[in-house]
């Protein structure tokens, strides 16, 4: 009787771990969809600049034959060099252009008033009436970033934190525009005071809906704490990024008047900003990584007011070839901070998925903390599962604030508190979810995860539809509508140039021929839906390659709108179609894109609204029903006194991790090995006992 109670409980741990196993493999396979999509944006977004910067160089200065959009990319650049008088007449134009005694409060405005200097009482009311919904005035807002401007330029590039006063100090990673991530920190671990200080890491603007209001209290708080407040520099707070990811778009939302003022202001605090914070000269926190050629002498030396953006070099007269060569290293040194990754390999290596930065390895940062007598790197800039992962023999540690970044259930959050004198390590995860979202279990939030990237990954392809065809009749000349699955893989990653595990992703996106189980019938992935704007007609070629573009499209636009008005000028609209169909390398009549512009062109005044333009696209079934997802609201209210989940905690000491975070360690399986293990008759040891008990802690 106890044998047969034995084998039975065996056998139900055995389905249990191998549906578990399962459902892991699922949620990380989402998770390189989502991955893959968000930094290929990112390198289109470079290529994009690159392909910008190379036609500058190509063309001469010809105010009567220049495209009107070289000339608009070719502004707001600032000299390689700035003396003292340079960076007075610099801050005159600033507050020229700036004014907020310009602005007057209307006696009916209801909202949040601020003076200066800051007072808590102040900063409380604040972050109040921004939970109440409630806007922080223009005229306030200008003057809140001026006075955040001057007490920024009186500090160097890395900030010295200390924790002899406080014997405390939290750091906070990605929090991009949510801003529900925000309060839950500092409902959990309390406002910023002189015996709170906190670490902000970059990128706390873009893709979320509220970076302004985060930047407000970060702002805020920083003139009222100034020594227990360090904000460092992201890749994010980069005026060309912010015209991509929505930060700009945000600014002409909600303060649509003043817009232009607004964000040049902005653009300018943004280059203030250190790059890097010391706590105790014993741990680095810097936003992206290091590389071989990284130095701390190099970093305290850097010029950061000439970067308004990171993505090209300070540069006069639009020729690069004029920087000498430590300039051009200067640039390569903010590159690696902002957008480099740590990986398992050896040296560094071109970050080519990102497009920016590098990989450096572990002998990296094991010669760099030798060589500056560091303990550790603290770095953030990569979302994580859970809200944090070591690597390098636990010397880095990547942190990331924004929970839910991708979409519902895909990942938490957390922060990290640095405690005590051996500062040892103390990691907070979180989860902001309405109460309706509380109940479903990890299960269902993994199925909603996976469906979500998987229709995202669906309007990728038919995005490329036409290339994608092309390819598959190249291994298909009979034109049958079949390819072998390899082919098939071979074709997807070819064209998406997407890293993904096509041969398990082959059952969500295209139909199996029913005579084999080696084929499949190609035309399957377009029978559901297809890509339409109704601008464009059905010309699969131009609307294809439009909608791939999108987001390089509206980049552009944005460039060129400069009073922040929401239109362009019907030469613009076409000139920026030819130049991108010259980057596309393809060929479309020109009467075509002439066509699209006076469509859109419905009053006739030689004006395009390209909002208008770019909302215009749609996903549609064979019913002309609109099928294109809805993206999430990534700033529900949320009640912070029942938040999803347990808030769970790990510490660790930074001289000793590897004891204390073997556990995390262990389930760093990769993707084809645990699909691999679930496949295979050894289910009982496909998760370990503590894996288990993480996944089931979910539900």
């Amino acid at each position: 009787m106890a044998a047969w109670v034995i084998r039975s409980a065996l056998l139900i741990q055995k389905w249990y771990r191998r549906y578990m196993a399962r459902l892991e493999a699922r949620r990380r396979c989402t998770w390189e969809i989502f991955q893959s999509i968000e930094y290929a944006g990112e390198q289109d977004q470079l290529k994009l600049y690159n392909f910008f910067n190379d036609m500058l160089q190509q063309m001469e200065p010809d105010k009567c034959g220049q495209p009107k959009i070289l000339r608009a990319l070719s502004v707001s650049k600032r000299p390689v060099s700035m003396d003292s008088l340079t960076l007075e007449a610099e801050d005159a134009n600033i507050y020229r252009l700036s004014n907020p005694d310009a602005i007057t409060v209307d006696p009916m405005y209801s909202g949040p008033h601020i003076t200066f200097p800051m007072t808590y009482s102040q900063l409380q009311s604040l972050i109040q009436a921004i939970k109440s919904k409630q806007r922080l005035h223009v005229k306030y807002l200008l003057e809140l970033l001026l006075e955040t401007r001057e007490e920024l330029k009186k500090l160097g590039n890395i900030n010295q934190a200390t924790t002899s006063i406080s014997h405390k100090i939290t750091v906070c990673g990605d929090l991009h525009g949510k801003l529900n991530d925000l309060f839950m920190i500092f409902h959990k671990n309390g406002l910023p005071s002189v015996d709170n200080p906190y670490i902000f890491n970059g990128d706390f603007v873009d893709r979320g809906s509220n970076s302004v209001e985060i930047v407000i209290i970060l702002f805020a708080s920083f003139l009222l704490y100034p020594n227990e407040m360090y904000i460092n520099r992201g890749n994010h707070e980069d005026h060309i990024m912010n015209i991509r990811y929505g930060f700009v778009k945000e600014i002409n939302r909600k303060y649509t008047a003043h817009a232009t003022m607004v964000l040049r202001l902005f653009e300018d605090v943004f280059s203030w900003l250190p790059i890097a914070t010391l706590i105790d000269r014993k741990l680095l926190v810097v936003h992206g990584g290091i590389s071989d050629t990284t130095s701390l002498s190099d970093i305290a030396k850097i010029d950061r007011h000439k970067f308004l953006s990171i993505l090209h070099p300070p540069r006069e007269d639009g020729d690069i070839t004029k920087l000498t060569e430590n300039e051009i290293m200067e640039w390569k040194t903010m590159l690696d901070i902002m957008w480099s990754d740590p990986r398992t390999q050896v040296g560094c290596t071109p970050n080519s998925f990102r497009g920016g930065g590098v990989y450096f390895g572990c002998n990296v940062t094991e010669a760099f903390l030798s060589k500056h007598q560091l303990q550790g790197i603290i770095r953030s800039h990569e979302c994580k599962a859970d809200g944090y992962e070591f690597c390098h023999n636990q010397k880095i540690l990547t942190v990331f604030s924004a929970s839910n970044y991708y979409e519902y259930g895909s990942n938490r959050g957390a922060y990290l508190k640095i405690v005590g004198r051996d500062l040892q390590y103390n990691l907070v995860q979180y989860s902001t979810t309405k109460a309706s979202r509380r109940k479903i279990t990890f299960t269902q939030r993994v199925s909603n995860f996976e469906s979500s990237a998987i229709q995202d990954l669906r309007e990728k392809i038919l995005a490329s539809r036409t290339q994608l065809v092309q390819e598959f009749e190249k291994y298909d000349k009979s034109v049958t509508g079949k390819v072998k699955v390899k082919e098939w893989c071979e074709v997807m990653e070819y064209v998406m140039r997407m890293d993904l595990p096509w041969r398990s992703l082959r059952s969500k996106l295209v139909k199996d021929d029913p005579g084999t189980d080696i084929m499949v019938l190609y035309h399957t992935m377009f029978d559901q839906y297809h890509l339409y704007h109704r601008y464009t007609g059905n010309g699969p070629t131009l609307t294809e390659m439009l909608y791939r573009n999108k987001d390089n499209l509206e980049t552009i636009f944005r460039i060129l709108d400069r009073d922040n008005s929401g239109q362009i000028s019907m030469e613009e609209f076409e000139e920026t179609i030819k130049m991108l169909i010259k980057h596309q390398g393809l060929k479309v009549p020109e009467r075509d894109i002439l066509d699209i512009a006076h469509s859109i062109d419905i009053n006739k005044d030689g004006s395009i609204d390209f909002n208008e333009f770019l909302e215009a696209f749609r996903i549609v079934d064979h019913f002309g029903i609109n099928r294109t997802r809805r993206r999430m609201d990534s700033n529900e209210s949320v009640d912070f006194h029942s938040v999803n989940g347990s808030i769970r905690s790990v510490n660790v000491s930074p001289t000793d991790m590897t004891r204390k975070v073997s556990r995390k360690v262990s389930r760093r399986t990769s993707l084809n090995e645990i699909v691999e293990i679930s496949a295979s008759n050894k289910d009982n040891h496909i998760l370990n006992d503590n894996s288990v008990k993480e996944l089931s802690e979910c539900d």
